[in-house]
């Protein structure tokens, strides 16, 4: 079906939106600036500006130097004129930060808290975003937040399809959110973290989260690209080694029975920082066992490269590793590469611990700016 043309009030907002993304990335930029960027009329500009200035969006910040003529006014975004809150839920802990609209962290807090199903955890949660929203004085500014979970999220059902992680199938989304005061976005935990580690990228990215379990989140021009039954990115669950090891989904070879952080931490007591440690000193058990891992996350790698043809990044609490210890993996991946003898598409996370609650924020800060 095509598409219908847009109307006058649709094509004002589009403008003033894209005004918008523009001030924020540029920090700072005069208005003629901002109509050779957008191929926009002048007055379309400074009507677009003048109404982001009333809505607190955009300040004056200061005069250009003259070049001759009048000097040209800069107009700068107030980034945290509205605030989002992002929680990534986990086992063990609950992780929650505060960012402004361009994904920036201005706080964030982590705490030991056991999940549990029962209401005394969701009126805990609930409680514990109030006292952390109020401390941090951004009670009149909060936007909602986004809530990044491990599994399988189905927004349009309502639904927490599964999650092995938190041992649960099935459970409705309100479940989490009732206890909350904010407007509630909920995803998956690794499509959040991959929207946190893609944002300000152009362009298309595989992400691979290596965690307790692997998974990951295919992003098309920085979309989210989710497949015809939310399995998309489950890239634990590829055949690695036919006829191999048991996986916890029942399967036999999948990349998560030889990929996931627990192959590494199961070695070191379950501590996976005490692995690297050991790594570090010289170990020749844990170099034995990591080259292994590395040799077998490297066919994972090279394959995804192959299938998709774009950047590949790793995140997740191994990925946060790999700057130290990922030399190895990137002279494999250039061994296998069938095109160039070349693993300069492989990129690293940049923010391995907060990445999947940031990302929760995110969605939050994106339908504002989308609604303006």
């Amino acid at each position: 079906m095509a598409t219908p043309p847009a109307n006058n009030m649709d094509v004002k907002r589009r403008n003033r939106i894209n005004t918008f993304r523009c001030i924020l990335s540029s920090g700072r930029i005069s208005q003629m600036e901002l109509t050779q960027r957008l191929a926009l009329s002048w007055p379309t500009i400074l009507q677009n500006v003048k109404e982001l200035t009333e809505l607190g969006l955009v300040q004056e910040d200061g005069l250009y130097a003259s070049t001759g003529g009048r000097k040209a006014r800069a107009y700068a975004p107030v980034r945290d004129a509205r605030v989002a809150v992002g929680v990534e839920l986990a086992v063990d802990h609950v992780g929650v930060v505060l960012t402004d609209l361009e994904g920036n962290l201005l706080r964030q807090a982590t705490g030991a808290l056991r999940f549990s199903l029962e209401d005394v955890y969701f009126k805990y949660l609930g409680g514990l975003l109030r006292r952390f929203v109020d401390a941090n004085g951004a009670a009149d500014r909060v936007l909602g937040v986004g809530i990044a979970i491990p599994g399988i999220v189905d927004r349009e059902r309502g639904v927490l399809r599964e999650s092995h992680a938190l041992e649960l199938r099935n459970v409705p989304l309100s479940r989490f959110t009732r206890q909350i005061l904010w407007p509630c976005r909920c995803l998956g935990a690794a499509c959040a973290a991959g929207l946190a580690e893609f944002h300000g990228s152009e362009g298309n990215m595989v992400y691979l989260s290596l965690d307790e379990t692997v998974s990951g989140a295919i992003l098309r021009d920085g979309e989210l690209y989710l497949g015809d039954r939310l399995r998309a990115g489950e890239f634990g669950h590829m055949t690695l080694v036919p006829g191999g090891r048991r996986c916890w989904c029942g399967g036999e070879g999948c990349l998560d029975a030889y990929c996931s952080a627990k192959i590494l931490s199961d070695h070191a007591g379950g501590n996976l920082s005490a692995f690297f440690e050991e790594l570090r000193s010289g170990d020749l058990e844990k170099r034995e066992l990591w080259r292994e891992y590395l040799e077998h996350l490297a066919v994972a790698v090279n394959n995804l490269h192959a299938s998709f043809d774009c950047t590949v990044m790793i995140g997740g609490r191994v990925g946060a590793c790999l700057e130290e210890f990922g030399e190895l993996l990137r002279a494999l991946l250039a061994e296998r590469n069938p095109f160039e003898q070349d693993a300069s598409y492989l990129k690293y996370g940049r923010r391995p611990q907060e990445a999947a609650a940031i990302g929760a924020a995110l969605t939050q800060a994106e339908a504002f700016i989308r609604a303006l």
